[in-house]
Order: structure tokens, then sequence, then C-alpha cells
């Protein structure tokens, strides 16, 4: 259960989606779905959000969303590179969404190195339009914490968007 404020959030996503018409579709690493849950667990949300990739594997972000290989191999998963692949992947094997949001990142407490310490998440959102916006940010704090930090950040995003 997503704690209050990340609760409001997404309830303002909703609301913003719904009045402009518009579906969103959600690739998730690093949260495992986390995004979806927050959205799904208000009533009315299935006419907004057509549903959720959660790709923790590179093996899953090359198949379910078609991130190329090369992208994995040159940048990595965690990078800006991968987050576009991600969203526009999500966003071009999605039926009816409008946009999509990614997420991929090193929560912790393991995984991070120098170049990319833990907390390191990449941000991307596509939109049938062809907007684009890419962000990284760096999280301080455990896994859960990183973690929530990234759900409000995305849903932050969407109703910037």
């Amino acid at each position: 259960m997503p704690d209050n404020d990340i609760a409001a959030l997404a309830g303002q996503v909703l609301a913003q989606l719904r009045r402009s018409g518009r579906k969103l579709v959600t690739v998730e690493s690093c949260t495992g779905g986390l995004i979806s849950a927050a959205l799904s667990d208000i009533p009315g949300s299935s006419e907004i959000l057509e549903g959720g990739f959660v790709t923790y594997s590179n093996a899953l972000k090359m198949s379910a969303v078609s991130v190329p290989e090369t992208v994995l191999a040159q940048y990595g998963a965690v990078s800006l590179q991968t987050a576009q692949a991600m969203a526009e992947g999500g966003l071009l094997n999605a039926v009816d969404a409008d946009m999509a949001i990614s997420v991929t990142g090193i929560a912790g407490p393991g995984g991070g190195s120098v170049a990319k310490p833990v907390g390191t998440v990449c941000f991307g959102l596509a939109s049938r339009t062809g907007a684009l916006t890419l962000t990284q940010c760096l999280f301080i704090g455990d896994r859960t914490s990183i973690r929530s930090q990234t759900v409000r950040h995305a849903l932050q995003m969407v109703l910037n968007a």
C-alpha cells in the first residue's frame, strides 16, 4: 500500500490523464511494479492505466519491450539510453497507451559502483506525439526509501508532462 503522498500524487496523475483523455503504461525495473501498484490502488484506474511491464532482467528488457542488446552492452541497464529504449519500447508494445514512463536504477543495498552508486535511477517518459523526457537522479536512503522516491519522481514526471 503506497504512503499518503504517493497515493495523493497517483490520484492527481489519474485525474489529469482522465481529463486529457490519455492512457499510460509503465515499464519498471528497480521499482518492481510499484508505480503500477500506486496507480491501480485507486478505483477507476483501469480507464487510464493500460498496464505495466516489470523488466527486472536484461533479457526481459530485450524481449518484452525491445531494448536493443547493443544499448545494454554499451551503456548498461542503468542509463538514460536504456530508460529511453524502455519507454519507447513499452509504448510500442502497448495496445492503447498514449504515454509510457520507465524507470531503471540501483535500489541497493548492493549493486552500485563509483560511476553508478546505489540510488542512481534513470527515467524515461515517451509519448505517441514524439515527446521524450529523460532524467537521472541520485536518491539517498535505504532500498525502500530509494524505491519510494523513484515512484514519486516518476509520477511527478507524468503529472508535469
